[in-house]
This record gives structure tokens, sequence and C-alpha cells, in this order.
């Protein structure tokens, strides 16, 4: 087994890039020793504070709703310890391992920026569990968003102090997992358990790393998602013997949308040299594709807009201290400060996650319209239903209705999360983000556009049949290659569901990203952060 790599974490300088790292797993983390004098000035603020008579929120005050209430000074470890546990009350499954890597990591991150309040110790075990390859178990439901991830981020905290537990996922990805005492984990680990100070637990459990871990989650899965709608989309303008015409570069640059010039590139490097495409260049009667093969750019072009965005508003949110109250260690004539507000109100990365909803909604929804296209022999002029036997064969007449099913889903749960806000604690949280359930149901929606692509791919594979001997481009080509290594030309009907399974794979796996990556002088996917 190779070493891991170590990955200097420089406060307000994660990049996507290190981000991606995280998320995969393999790296260590060590902290720019520049971050360390900043933590301790902050932690120093906090101790004078719970050291003084003040009443200082989060210090020795109660939260929320009972932020009038004074806690005496040797009741303030208590304090924090209860705080923990009473906001530990997540449910459902556990937050998977890259999300879970990612929340240690952001949370080590935000607090090492030095405006926490806590002290090293705090840091450094978040680092140590995340190095030992250690993932808190944190049930995925039970955040509203604002005030911070409170249950979610409690849970990881609990791990941390040694009351909570350690989550253990099968090697096989199958989704199951066993749960095992924090205390004893640490202990084999040799990781001290936590001893939280004054502040220390409501930093901890303040914050966005939760929605923001599972957006970016959402966002990297997405990655090889989209790129196989590229080639996937480019397959199928080929099997429906499609005009490249509506993907020449005057045509975008007019409109000059980013997204769309880009796009409309990659389905230039795509088809280029195809056979196909060459052998009706004349003769065709078709003036006009439809727009679901002509309008791709206009349409993914402006769901990688959003994407691009989304990554952007990710990695900021990632970088930012987003707990609560902020900290501000006196220089010169400025005296020590903590300043309540609400940096922990997560409205930013549920609006990103909306925007990303659509995004991957619109993406399944024009495969979904080639599918039925390729299998309407009014519009392809392909045999029905993909198949040279219609009426004694169905051929690709139900797997369309599953793609239809799928896209109709995505629909109702792209409906924005950002607008449901419920008030909570009394009203004191009277409008809340729902960002992390807005993060949440993107992986769910990226599974079912990937199904659609893997059927979009079966279909589109099969028309290329009934143009041979006619090839397409070299690119789509190899893609056609690879997925007749696991799945063979549909001469009659068969039983689909492994097919699909099959095809589906190569669009989430990135093997058909892959390919698109094999290309010159493409732009790339994510404008850098």
């Amino acid at each position: 087994m190779a070493e891991p790599q170590s990955l200097l974490v420089r406060p307000r300088q994660l990049s996507l890039d290190d981000l991606q790292a995280i998320h995969g797993g393999g790296v260590t983390l060590q902290l720019d020793p520049a971050a360390w004098p900043a933590i301790d000035a902050s932690a120093a603020v906090v101790q004078r504070a719970a050291a003084g008579d003040a009443p200082v929120y989060g210090v020795n005050t109660g939260f929320g709703k009972l932020a009038s209430t004074r806690i005496a000074a040797d009741e303030l470890t208590d304090l924090q310890l209860n705080l923990i546990r009473s906001h530990s009350v997540g449910v459902g499954a556990p937050l998977p391992a890259p999300v879970l890597r990612l929340m240690l990591a952001l949370k080590a991150a935000s607090l090492a920026r030095g405006y926490s309040g806590v002290r090293p110790e705090v840091v450094r075990c978040l680092l140590a569990v995340h190095d030992a390859g250690l993932l808190p178990y944190v049930p995925c439901q039970g955040s509203v968003g604002a005030s911070g991830d409170l249950a979610p981020l409690a849970h990881l905290t609990m791990a941390l102090i040694g009351e909570g537990e350690f989550v253990e996922f099968d090697a096989a990805g199958s989704g199951a997992f066993s749960r095992r005492p924090a205390a004893e984990v640490l202990r084999e680990r040799g990781i001290e358990p936590l001893q939280l100070q004054a502040k220390e637990g409501l930093a901890l459990i303040n914050g966005t790393q939760v929605s923001t871990a599972i957006a970016l989650h959402a966002l990297l899965s997405f990655e090889p998602v989209l790129e196989a709608a590229l080639v996937v989309g480019a397959l199928t303008v080929d099997a429906a013997r499609g005009s490249d015409g509506p993907f020449e570069a005057r045509i975008h640059l007019l409109r000059g949308q980013p997204g769309q010039i880009d796009v409309a590139q990659y389905y230039r490097r795509l088809l280029a040299g195809s056979e196909i495409r060459q052998s009706h260049m004349d003769g065709d009667d078709r003036v006009q594709d439809p727009y679901s093969l002509r309008c791709q750019p206009q349409v993914v072009g402006a769901c990688l807009d959003q994407l691009r965005h989304a990554a952007l508003v990710l990695v900021r949110e990632a970088n930012a201290v987003t707990d609560n109250p902020l900290v501000f260690a006196g220089s010169g004539s400025n005296p020590d400060a903590m300043v309540s507000g609400g940096n922990f109100h997560a409205e930013p990365v549920a609006l990103a996650c909306d925007a990303m909803a659509v995004a991957i909604a619109e993406v399944g929804a024009i495969a979904e319209r080639r599918i039925a296209m390729l299998i309407d022999a009014g519009v392809s002029r392909l045999p029905p239903f993909l198949t040279a036997d219609a009426g004694l064969n169905s051929g690709f007449m139900i797997a369309h209705v599953t793609a239809a099913s799928l896209a109709s889903e995505n629909k109702s749960m792209a409906h924005p999360a950002s607008v449901d806000s419920l008030p909570t604690s009394a009203n004191q949280e009277d409008h809340v983000s729902m960002a992390t359930f807005a993060a949440r149901r993107l992986l769910p929606m990226i599974d079912n556009t990937a199904h659609i692509l893997g059927i979009e791919l079966l279909a589109a594979a099969q028309g290329i049949e009934f143009l041979r001997p006619l090839r397409s481009s070299a690119a789509l080509e190899s893609v056609h290659t690879l997925l007749r290594e696991t799945v063979q030309e549909m001469h009659h009907d068969r039983y689909l569901a492994p097919d699909i399974a099959h095809a589906s794979a190569l669009v989430k796996d990135g093997s058909l990203a892959r390919i698109l990556r094999t290309l010159p002088e493409l732009p790339v996917l994510w404008i850098p952060a």
C-alpha cells in the first residue's frame, strides 16, 4: 500500500484540487506552521473572558434562546459537554466516508483561521482523527443549516471527546457499516480524547462544514457524470445522423455565454472525423435537428455555468469562518473583542445547492428527450424502438419509460430547498437555510441522471449498429468499443436491467470521462477557484 501524501493546509487557501484530494482519501493533513500564533491568540481571548465577570455569549452563558442565562465559573466545562450531548440528536444513515473526511478537514481549517477561540489541541485532535483514517459516526439528518450544522457536528464532536462512535464502512461498497465506541477506538490509535474548555464545544458545532462537505461531495461526484453526458450526447448526435453545424464556434461566440462556448467545443472535438457525419453532408432533407440535439451547448452549457458558480461558492465556504461568536484578538489600540453575528447561516450553500439541483435535473431531462428521439422512427429514421423486428420485440420501449420516470423524480427533487424555512429554537432562529438537505438530496439526483445517461448510452450505441459499416469519430468509436466489452449489441429482446447497470457504471466511474479527457486542448470543466 502506497504511503499517503501529505497536504499542507493553509487557512483560507484551500483550493478545489485540495478539497478533491481530501475527498478521495489517501492524504494526511499538515497545518501551515504560520497558523498557530493566531490560534493561540484567539484562545487567550476566550480564556480571559472565561476568567472575567462580564457575561459573554458562548463562554459563560446559555445558548440560543437561553443566552441570557448566566453560567457559574465552575460549571463552564459542564456547559460545553452538555451542549454537545444535547445537540447529538441526528437520525438516519451515517454520512459517507468522503463527506466525513471533508468535514474533519474543513472544521480544522476554519478553526485554524484564529477567530474561533479554541486551543491548538482542538485543531490537532481534528487533524489526528483525520490522519488516522477514523470516521466519526454522523447521522445524515437533523440539520436545518443555520446556527451551524448543529446536530451532525455535535455527533462529530462526540467522537472527538470519546463519548460518541466511529463508523467503519464495508470495503466492497455495499453500503453496510458497523459502529464502535469512540473511547475504545481512540485508545487503540493512541489519540487522547478532547477535553473541551470554554467556547470550544460551541465553536465545534457552529459552522457550515457539514452542508458544505455534502455539497462538495455532490459536485465532485457529478463531475464524471457531466463529462459522460457530453460524450453520450455526442454519440447520440451521430446515431441520429444529426448535424454538427449547431456546434460551430461562431454561433456561440455571438451569445457570449462561457459554458455554452466550452460545451460546443467539447462536441466539435468529440465528433471530429466522423464518417457518419460525412455520409449525410449532402442529400439530407432534414433542415434542422430536434432541440435535444442542436441545443445541447445552450442547455448543458447553462448547467455548466451554474455548476462553476456553485464550485466558487463552495470553495469560498470551505475556507470561511462560520461559527459564532467570532473572536478578534486585540493589537495595538484595538482591544480584544468577541462579536456575535450570523456567519453560521448557510444560505450561500443552500442557494448553490438549489442551482446544482436544477442543473443536474436538466442534464438528465435533455438526455431523456434524446432517448425518446432515438426510439421514434419518425424523427431518428432508425428502426422503431431501435429493434430490427419491432412488434415481436419491444427493443428500448420500456428502457425509455425508466428514463422518463427518473427524469420526473429529479424534477420533483429540484424544487428549491432554500425557500422552505421553518423557525426553530422557540423562534430565536426564525429563518433557516435548509442547506444540509439541499445538499443531501443531490446524491440521489446524480444517481438518477447517471442511469438516464446509461440508458442513452445503450440506445445510442444500438443506433450506431444500424449505420454500419460507417464509423463515428475515433473518440466515439472508443466509447462504443468500451461499452461492447460488457454489453453486446441487442439483436432481440433480452434481460436489459444488467445492461443498464453496466452502462450506468461507465457513466459514474469516470470511464467515459477519461475518454473525453484524452482529447487535446479542451477547456477545463471547473473554472479554478
